[in-house]
């Protein structure tokens, strides 16, 4: 068993270079968000500045990308909302179980989010067009939410490894002093 965790210790700079990628599209989604909102804002007062009609549409469509991807990113750092209220009165070894279960519960949800939400974009979204670009799919509305279904199943397979591996006694350092703290 311990061959088998060390060897899948291997996969972190895989793991490190998801992350990177899909924060680097957050943070373009973000700068795209914020030029075509002042677009959008100054079209509105100033004269020779276009104030085009898609303007909305797409901010909220970006601001959709953001969100469910910054959720998926709030996994691999263990950042997301938790209840920890108990966490001081359970038994460690409760806490790494019902840890475990969680994480295979939002594995779930992430698979859930990939395969409905893969349905729902090719055939309601791509049915539709955006009211204000005819031309465009609404495809790329519903689009996000298996986008971040796949990169939830990513981070939580490699939160549910780091779980069994604090389990089974080999976590590695900075996990180590991490709880040292608490």
């Amino acid at each position: 068993m311990k061959g088998f965790l060390t060897s899948l210790d291997r996969l972190k700079p895989v793991y490190d270079v998801v992350y990177k990628v899909v924060l680097f599209i957050c943070k373009i989604f973000l700068i795209g968000d914020i030029l075509i909102t002042c677009m959008a804002v100054l079209g509105r007062f100033v004269p020779f500045i276009p104030d085009p009609a898609w303007t909305e549409e797409v901010v909220l469509t970006l601001m959709t990308y953001m969100a469910v991807l910054s959720a998926a990113l709030a996994i691999r750092k263990g950042s997301h909302i938790r209840m920890t209220s108990f966490d001081k009165y359970l038994p460690k070894k409760l806490l790494n179980v019902l840890d475990l279960i969680a994480d295979i519960a939002v594995l779930a949800l992430g698979v859930v989010m990939l395969i409905v939400g893969w349905k729902y974009a090719t055939t309601i979204g791509a049915k539709g067009t955006y009211v204000s670009m005819p031309s465009v799919s609404k495809f790329w509305m519903y689009f996000p939410v298996p986008v971040a279904g796949f990169a939830m199943i990513i981070f939580e397979l490699e939160a549910i490894y780091r779980q069994i591996n604090k389990m089974a006694g080999n976590a590695p350092e900075e996990e180590k002093k991490e709880e040292e703290k608490k």
